[in-house]
């Protein structure tokens, strides 16, 4: 199937990637991946287990190689922005034995404006003590990171990436694994920084979620299966050869995502 791109972006995109790929021990993971994200959108990254989305974040933060293709921000290729993307890993990535504590770790938001060798400022220290207020943990600000909850841990690496003051955030899976009020809290954010124009990619397992609350979906398994709003990119054919025996087909012809879509009520979702 052709990859269903909305044609949208490209005179003025903020995030622009072309033609990537990417492998791991010489297995390919990502193919020919292209797509533009405009400047302050919104989009959901979403796929099967092994799609290659955590596989996209690393690329475009360069802590992986591109066999081929390239990322530009603002026209220029990576590497030519001061700190300008901030990411926020998969909590099972993070070590989360090391001796920090929470404003240890939101400072290290500051690093690449301060360099490893100078000292935190009292700016520097102000945007950290805003952020960790911004994320509800300013009492938390001394215990040791190993100590938090998973909602609070989450909470404080998105606290680092604001310090990081980004103009393109990446969050991968910032949703699992967090109670209801730390996720109603990392939405209000995200509302929060698109008013202010931050780019933002987070990946997601929940359909119904992306459908919902982001501009634009990009779909993946391995390559962009589609790209687009909910309704170019949720149908029934597109989801089949995504998810395959992963989405429920009801007797009515529509997908469980349809349906939980059509029953939306408020903020509450029937499925």
């Amino acid at each position: 199937m052709e990859a269903v791109l909305s044609g949208q972006f490209k005179e003025s995109a903020w995030l622009d990637v072309e033609d990537i790929s990417v492998a791991y021990d010489g297995q390919p993971i990502l193919c020919d991946v292209t797509f533009q994200v405009a400047h302050g959108a919104r989009v959901a990254v979403v796929g099967p287990n092994g799609s290659g989305k955590s596989t996209l974040f690393k690329a475009l933060v360069g802590l992986l190689p591109l066999l081929k293709g390239r990322v530009r921000i603002h026209g220029l290729p990576l590497g030519h922005h001061q700190d300008c993307v901030a990411y926020v890993p998969q909590r099972e990535e993070v070590d989360w034995r090391f001796p920090v504590t929470v404003a240890d770790v939101v400072m290290m938001g500051r690093f690449g404006r301060l360099g490893w060798l100078r000292r935190p400022t009292k700016e520097d220290g102000a945007v950290v003590t805003r952020c960790l207020e911004q994320m509800g943990i300013a009492d938390l600000a001394h215990r040791p990171i190993g100590e938090l909850s998973g909602g609070q841990q989450q909470r404080a690496f998105l606290a680092r990436a604001m310090a990081q003051q980004p103009h393109v955030l990446l969050l991968d899976e910032p949703f699992t694994g967090v109670d209801i009020a730390t996720q109603e809290s990392i939405l209000e954010l995200l509302d929060q920084l698109q008013a202010q124009q931050v780019t933002m990619l987070i990946s997601t397992h929940d359909l119904n979620l992306a459908a919902t609350r982001f501009d634009r979906i990009l779909l993946l398994k391995r390559r962009v299966m589609a790209y687009g709003t909910s309704a170019q990119v949720f149908t029934h054919q597109v989801l089949a050869e995504t998810f395959g025996g992963q989405v429920l087909i009801l007797p009515d012809g529509t997908t469980a995502l349809d349906r939980c879509i059509s029953e939306e009520t408020g903020a509450k979702l029937r499925c």
